[in-house]
């Protein structure tokens, strides 16, 4: 397997990339064969995912035995008689001491430990402990299981494909990092993209001649007439496949940010294709600069990286490149994720040498020459490495060397993060790039691109200290609430989705930022498949009724069946629909596993600010299901607003049908199989990503610059927060749909009263919370006015300089021209021939024609020589 499928997932990579060279060099021959082209690529890199994923990476006993790990639970049966439940760790009065992974020797973290203890009276009270002993027990069940899978990490593949350079300890090469992260993530991108480019051979058929825009106006008001972009499309979308899985693959920072670029450049090219409108050329400007604010951040957090760590490697590479580093492999390159959280220090967070020395270099100095060992270059590097297990121990009121280093590093990659998955601040530019075709938004803007950030967060989530945490988590509270709240005035079907996808990745980054890092993966991969769902729908509605603006469309369940019945499931499944504690749609696993991590992350720091990030997210799980009815409601409900529209909608069979594939998705990915058939009882989505969780981050953790403790994810599936959250998360849901019904089928309730009843409130929602105009006062209009005085300063002064200089350069030359040129140069010049031109005059004379004389002059001639000679 090390052998094959790095090859394997090498070729599905390369397939996509292969079709956009295909496309580049004959499109215009290909013509309309260019999405056949394009299609069989990306269905060929979706086979051999599916491939790898069932016939070799689930085939290696290890992968099951993790699987199995991971979907057994850690007790029998508990108090509630909940047999089978993964219940695996509670929150005790202590915050689950035994499974803590923290910084050692913290004297903060001890002396917290003890309050904690002195508070509850949990090693006094004897009853205090019979109470909690079931707790307990399960906390020790736990770390006992979390050690027993974890002792070596999760199976995982590193190696390199090829060697670009070598600078010092540094490696740049093109690797890969596989896991069951990995596999997943390859197969939800190949299989989406496949669907979605059947779905764009449909919908983009009129750029296959000469294609009208109806939305660009001419001088003489007739309407745009250009060559259509068929083959162009379908290029561009096979050099986003490629980079997109180029991203997942990659084995190293640096890689990523590479591929990181490719699929920047891809979303502007797709988000500007109709570049004749200035809407759209706008859009992919705006997305193009904002993206470049993230990636300004995390090229600082890569310098960091590459300072302290000598490497961009995520795992461990060895002379074999199988992953399997034993006592006997020869390593050549160790990984960042070994660094951080290093197998002898029991896979807790530590700060890398190289970051301690650069932080304490004065300090590393002076220990150096106060123990005299400058000369002895191993008796040296001894002493720096204790000096440096001394140096990264935290004492009281001072952060260990090199911890904000690695603070600011893990900052600076969330950053790139931020600006690709459209988080707060940076989010402005996500519903703008709804300007590109809908197979672009589905596939680029909902599914694929804006959840790379996401799936770096998870996949660096091992290097962040807790404190990084915390700001993903607030950031991403931040924007679930922010775009939930925008999306519920929106009237265009597309900008609705998109403020939606912008809230569901703050979603998944505040799941990650509290500990869920289950919870945020488990939603990204559910989203992608009902928010892909929802987009492709709506592109189905658009291409039926001919416009994006819900108060024109209505009872069209009956002219597009398909598209109705497929777009309500997409809308039970982001609003989490389901039979509490029975079954549910893929929503409802992925959804209320973030809110239970939520809740547990609240009541763990009771009285702690953070814990209004849970009442955020349950509220923002209302907000959801209200504005994604309103939009069902509005489109399919009731009767036609518009009787032309409505008469000419229809479907076309070749988009609906990749629905009925996404719809069956979105209904059971996370969905446990029914066979009870060893091994294949073990395979589902949950039980997968669990067994690719990092190591390390099980149990509690503390932060040392806060207060703040993250409890382990597997302690928000005990009863004593499941049932509250699901029936909670269920009573939201229900609300949402009702509040939608309401306003919007039943209209017992005036949608536009309503909003002229909350005027204020309803003007700054519709204006997406002015964060447009914010950012043109703060940003756009200073850099216009910077401009326009540096213009006028280069116009007025440089120029002036510039023009003065040409002026006084013309007036020397003209000078010189006139005296020194004409008439000591050429005078003097013209004297000489006028000289020579007289002499030869002068010598005219004596030439005469007759020989006689001519003799005479040789004899006369010849007699003075000889008398001068004889003379000298």
């Amino acid at each position: 397997m090390e052998a094959i499928l790095p090859k394997l997932l090498a070729a599905a990579t390369l397939l996509p990339l292969v079709s956009f060279f295909i496309i580049l060099l004959a499109g215009n021959r290909l013509k309309s064969h260019a999405s056949t082209v394009a299609t069989l690529a990306i269905g060929g890199a979706a086979f051999l995912s599916f491939l790898g994923m069932f016939a070799y990476w689930l085939t290696d006993d290890g992968v099951w035995k993790q699987l199995e790990t991971a979907n057994q639970p850690h007790h029998s049966s508990d108090d509630h008689g909940n047999s089978g439940e993964h219940q695996d760790h509670s929150k005790d009065s202590n915050h689950g001491q035994q499974g803590k992974h923290s910084h050692q020797d913290n004297p903060a973290d001890h002396s917290h430990d003890d309050k904690a203890d002195h508070d509850h009276d949990s090693h006094d009270d004897k009853a205090d402990h019979d109470h909690d002993s079931h707790d307990d027990k399960v906390a020790h069940d736990h770390k006992k299981n979390a050690h027993a899978s974890h002792g070596s990490g999760p199976r995982h593949i590193t190696g390199e494909y090829y060697l670009l350079g070598k600078f010092g300890r540094l490696r740049l090469n093109i690797s890969y990092y596989i896991d069951t992260l990995t596999m997943c993530m390859f197969c939800m991108v190949t299989l989406i993209a496949t669907l979605i480019h059947i779905y764009a051979i449909g919908y983009m058929h009129d750029e296959e001649s000469e294609y009208t825009d109806h939305e660009v106006t001419l001088a003489d008001g007739s309407h745009l007439v250009r060559p259509g972009r068929y083959h162009r499309f379908f290029q561009f979308l096979s050099l986003f496949c490629f980079s997109m899985l180029g991203l997942v693959l990659a084995g190293n920072i640096a890689m990523v940010f590479v591929f990181w670029e490719l699929v920047g450049i891809c979303s502007y090219f797709l988000i500007g294709f109709y570049v004749e409108r200035k809407s759209a050329s706008t859009a992919g400007n705006k997305a193009f600069i904002v993206n470049r604010v993230g990636d300004f951040g995390m090229i600082i957090g890569l310098m960091i990286l590459w300072t302290g760590c000598s490497t961009f490697a995520f795992g461990d590479i060895d002379t074999n490149q199988d992953g399997k580093i034993t006592s006997d492999s020869q390593l050549v390159e160790t990984g960042l994720f070994s660094q951080v959280r290093p197998k002898d220090n029991d896979y807790q967070l530590q700060i890398p040498d190289g970051l301690v020395a650069y932080s304490a270099q004065q300090q590393l100095r002076q220990a150096v020459v106060e123990a005299n060992v400058a000369g002895d270059e191993e008796a040296t590097q001894a002493l720096l490495a204790h000096e440096i297990s001394e140096l990264r121990k935290p004492t009281p009121g001072h952060t260990p060397y090199g911890y904000w280093l690695l603070i600011v590093a893990g900052l600076g990659i969330f950053c790139g993060c931020v600006g690709k998955s459209a988080q707060f601040p940076l989010h402005v530019w996500l519903p703008d790039a709804m300007e590109g075709p809908t197979p672009v938004s589905a596939l680029v803007h909902s599914a694929t691109m804006v959840a790379a950030g996401v799936y770096l967060v998870g996949r660096f989530y091992p290097v962040f200290p807790p404190e990084v945490l915390l700001v993903i988590a607030v950031i991403g509270c931040i924007t679930l609430f922010l775009a939930a709240t925008i999306a519920i005035t929106a009237t265009d079907i597309k900008r609705v989705l998109a403020y939606s996808t912008v809230s569901q990745l703050g979603y998944m980054m505040m799941a990650l930022g509290v500990g869920g890092w289950l919870a945020g993966m488990m939603h990204l991969i559910t989203h992608a498949f009902f928010k892909s769902l929802l987009f492709m729908c709506s592109g189905s509605v658009i291409h039926a009724v001919h416009t994006n603006e819900m108060p024109l469309m209505g009872g069209l369940w009956r002219k597009i069946p398909y598209t109705a019945f497929t777009m309500l499931i997409g809308c039970l499944a982001i609003a989490g629909a389901s039979i509490p504690f029975v079954i549910g749609l893929s929503g409802y696993y992925s959804k209320d596993a973030i809110l239970e991590q939520a809740y547990s992350f609240m009541q763990t720091n009771d009285g702690s600010p953070v814990s209004v990030i849970f009442w955020i997210a349950a509220g923002g799980a209302a907000i959801t299901a209200f504005y994604m009815f309103r939009l069902w409601f509005m489109t399919f409900a009731g009767k036609p607003r518009d009787e032309h529209r409505y008469e000419h909608a229809h479907e076309s069979k070749i988009m609906y049908a990749p629905l009925l594939v996404l719809a069956v998705f979105a209904i059971a990915v996370a969905w446990k199989p029914i066979s009870a058939v060893a091994p294949w009882d073990n395979l589902n989505l949950a039980g997968l990503l669990e067994s690719a969780r990092p190591v390390g981050i099980g149990g509690d953790q503390e932060a040392l610059a806060t207060a703040l403790t993250w409890p382990d994810e597997h302690a928000s599936h005990v009863p004593a927060i499941k049932v509250p959250v699901t029936i909670l998360a269920f009573a939201t849901g229900i609300l949402g749909m009702l509040l939608a019904a309401v306003f919007y089928w039943w209209k017992f309730l005036d949608p536009k009263e309503t909003g002229e009843s909350f005027g204020p409130l309803h003007g700054f929602l519709l204006n997406k919370w002015w964060f447009d105009e914010l950012y043109d006062w703060l940003f756009v209009r200073p850099t216009h006015a910077i401009s326009r005085f540096i213009a006028a300063f280069d116009r007025v002064v440089l120029d002036g300089i510039l023009h003065a200089i040409a002026r006084g350069t013309k007036l020397v030359s003209s000078i010189w021209d006139r005296v020194i040129d004409r008439s000591l140069v050429d005078g003097l010049a013209n004297g000489i021939a006028r000289w020579t031109h007289s002499i030869g005059l002068s010598l005219r004379v004596v030439q005469t024609g007759q020989l006689r004389q001519y003799v005479m002059f040789i004899a006369l001639g010849t007699v003075t020589l000889f008398l001068l000679i004889s003379f000298f």
